[in-house]
């Protein structure tokens, strides 16, 4: 029950920054003149430059205070990355007022723009409200969908480099057995893959555990020549069954380990054994394993159980499929792996693609709402070419100021936010990977409602702005 009420109290709280950016609009709309060649509402304007200002601090603060590499406490990182978030929702929120000065400004200076911006550029100051909903509707979306891709980009890289395989890559284990299953099980492995050689893995009976120079493995791998051979990805070019080999990309050479075997009677002390050691390569260099060949098991009299049973993929390259089946055969009772390495994310996906769909209705609105339409006919003089041109300008630079301003304020908050975000819970907190800034995608974001609306507008400028020119035609 607490994890629940913790849960639900994080969901409600990740809807203060989401609300307080969407409020942006409501701060638009406020600030916005009431009529033509009006001026922005100044206590409006200074509640917005306030709101952007105390969001940015916090932004700046929540950055620096978790730029370190180390460990950070999770309730500690949950809640700065919390207030970081609502300095982003603060910091976008007071862009509200920005976007009808900035149209009011277009308007002022629209004799400065190229020819067919210049009706464009007043129009939108003319429309003031309701112009002012739609520019700031495509800025909050767009600076939400820059932040949530920013942040997306730099926790999947943070999430690449501290990922460390339960298996070989391309590996297919089958486990949670009993001693008693796992002729079944081989049966049934071998069934559905005919053919391919089975790899088993063993489990002590005992409490054992191999003590290097430098640590101490309590789950080494104890079986035969061809688990050696899944663990390097070669066959071994010397295996003894009385020396330990240590698979690592480290470099560590001992020459001897020490098998360490706990009592069974609560007060009794441990055993040791010495054994040579050699060091190979693994497969992968993020694994870091012990081989204890299973004839060593059996000369200290400790039994070993079947643990896992292993698709060597140096053998047979198992697939989706191949699990599939498996689990098909198997059933829930046992566990049936796939090792497919890293698998970044697309969940952001979805978030980023509606808020773009909501930019683009903003872009449009905002060419919709823009002035009147009458008055973009009989600038036309009745030229439909001209009509067309008139509302892709019209479309074009509603969407760009937008999109502009919402990617600055997007780069801004998601680039701060991103040390928050990628903090370490661990006591050895791992190094933070490079952050890997999606320019790329950053530039579609920023491109997208600007080419939709042109595209929109230039191909139906009847239906999205200046409707009715084949009706004018009629009745001329």
């Amino acid at each position: 029950m607490p994890v629940l009420v913790g849960v639900v109290v994080l969901m409600v709280l990740l809807q203060i920054p989401l609300a307080l950016a969407c409020c942006s609009v409501v701060l638009a709309a406020l600030s916005a003149p009431r009529r033509r060649h009006g001026r922005v509402r100044r206590r409006y304007a200074r509640v917005g430059a306030a709101s952007a200002a105390a969001g940015l601090a916090v932004l700046a603060f929540a950055a620096s205070s978790t730029a370190e590499d180390q460990h950070y406490d999770d309730f500690g990182s949950a809640m700065t990355a919390l207030a970081a978030m609502a300095g982003g929702g603060l910091l976008v929120l007071g862009l509200g007022p920005a976007v009808p000065w900035l149209l009011g400004l277009l308007g002022r200076q629209a004799a400065r723009l190229p020819s067919p911006f210049r009706p464009a550029a007043r129009h939108l100051a003319a429309g003031t409200v309701r112009a002012a909903l739609a520019v700031t509707t495509t800025v909050t979306a767009t600076a939400i969908a820059v932040t949530v891709t920013i942040v997306s980009a730099a926790t999947t890289a943070q999430d690449r480099a501290r990922y460390v395989p339960e298996a070989v890559p391309g590996a297919l284990v089958v486990g949670e057995f009993g001693p008693a299953e796992v002729a079944s099980v081989r049966a049934a492995v071998e069934q559905r893959l005919p053919g391919v050689p089975v790899v088993e893995r063993g489990l002590p009976r005992e409490r054992v555990s191999v003590e290097l120079d430098s640590s101490s493995v309590s789950a080494p791998f104890v079986g035969d020549q061809a688990l050696l051979r899944y663990l390097t990805g070669a066959p071994p070019a010397r295996y003894d069954e009385g020396v330990v080999v240590v698979v690592t990309a480290d470099g560590e050479n001992s020459g001897s380990v020490r098998i360490r075997r706990d009592s069974s009677d609560p007060g009794g002390s441990p055993s040791y054994a010495t054994f040579p050691a050699v060091t190979v390569r693994p497969a992968d260099p993020r694994i870091h394993e012990v081989f204890v060949p299973a004839k060593i098991m059996h000369d200290l009299g400790i039994a070993v159980d079947p643990l896992e049973l292993i698709i060597d993929p140096a053998v047979h390259r198992a697939t989706q499929a191949d699990q599939e089946r498996l689990e098909g055969r198997l059933g829930e009772a046992f566990s049936v792996g796939l090792e497919q390495d890293f698998q970044a994310s697309t969940w952001w996906l979805f978030p980023v693609g509606t808020l773009m769909f909501i930019a683009l209705l903003g872009a449009l609105a905002a060419m919709r709402w823009a002035g009147s339409d009458r008055v973009l006919r009989r600038i036309a003089g009745g030229s439909a070419a001209t009509l067309r041109l008139l509302a892709a300008s019209r479309a074009v630079l509603g969407a760009a100021c937008g999109s502009v301003m919402g990617t600055v304020a997007g780069c801004v908050t998601g680039l701060l936010l991103r040390w928050p975000m990628t903090t370490s819970s661990g006591w050895e907190a791992p190094p933070r990977a490079p952050f890997e800034t999606p320019w790329g995608w950053i530039a579609v974001l920023a491109a997208l409602p600007v080419l939709a609306a042109a595209i929109v507008a230039l191909a139906c400028p009847s239906g999205l702005a200046p409707a009715g020119l084949g009706a004018n035609r009629g009745k001329a």
